[in-house]
């Protein structure tokens, strides 16, 4: 009933993203294989939101688009692929993600929500594959700062994805600690990117707006060590991180577009 409920919109909202195009740069391809990644954890976030109830029809809509893009992405990076290697990864994230797609659309529950996390982890470290491929094929020092950028619109998701498991209390081994290693990796990458030479008057500001929502962020984190959960603020704050950052690996690829 629930994909059913789903498959029409999921139509509409496919004919609304960006067509699939052999035109696409090296750039767009980094930020676009990039963002494949944030979409594997994005969809599971939105999952467990359904299923635990937190800003449920929220979740529902932000499911519905990210599947739609997940697919859109998925076409134009397949047409752009520039050598086998790619191709074979491509292939391979594919064969995942029909599977994945599939449980992400039906019903949420806490039985499947073990297996679907499972599978967000599985489609993430293809992605993550894919990404490393195109930036090893472009050669390009910035290529580096749009998946790092990229990076942290994934991790912004997975914090939100583990803090949900870990308030719903899944039945999943060391939650609470892939959990600290998610928001350590983004705390380092941000350093990276503050450092960054290549950095804009523009992107430096946008940076330590990111730097002043995470510090947010983080105190949520604080109360959810004393068993005080507070996944709707969680789920919002990352949420504001997704698009900062997204704006911010847009920006990254405008420096590498340059660079080209």
């Amino acid at each position: 009933m629930f994909s059913r409920l789903l498959t029409p919109f999921l139509l509409i909202l496919a004919l609304l993203c960006p067509p699939a195009s052999a035109a696409i740069s090296d750039a767009e391809a980094m930020n676009l294989s990039g963002m494949q990644r944030m979409l594997s954890q994005r969809i599971a976030k939105t999952y467990l939101m359904i299923g635990a109830e937190v800003r449920s029809e929220v979740a529902i809509q932000q499911l519905d688009q990210s599947v739609a893009r997940f697919e859109s992405n998925f076409l134009a990076l397949s047409e752009y692929a520039p050598n086998a290697d790619i191709r074979a990864a491509l292939e391979q994230a594919g064969n995942t993600w029909q599977v994945y797609r599939e449980l992400a659309l039906s019903r949420p529950s806490r039985e499947q929500s073990v297996q679907l996390l499972q599978l967000s982890d599985q489609l993430l470290a293809q992605s993550e594959q894919v990404v490393r491929l195109i930036e090893q094929h472009t050669g390009s020092q910035n290529a580096r700062l749009v998946n790092r950028s990229g990076r942290q619109r994934m991790l912004s998701q997975r914090i939100a994805k583990l803090y949900l498991a870990v308030s719903w209390r899944l039945p999943i081994d060391g939650l609470e600690v892939e959990l600290q290693k998610a928001t350590e990796e983004f705390e380092t990458a941000q350093q990276e990117l503050l450092a960054a030479q290549q950095n804009t008057a523009q992107i430096s500001q946008a940076l330590q707006k990111v730097e002043a929502q995470w510090r947010f962020a983080r105190a949520g984190f604080r109360l959810s060590a004393d068993s005080r959960y507070v996944p709707t603020v969680i789920t919002t704050t990352t949420e504001t991180l997704l698009w900062q950052m997204n704006e911010l690996t847009s920006a990254y690829e405008q420096v590498m577009q340059q660079d080209s």
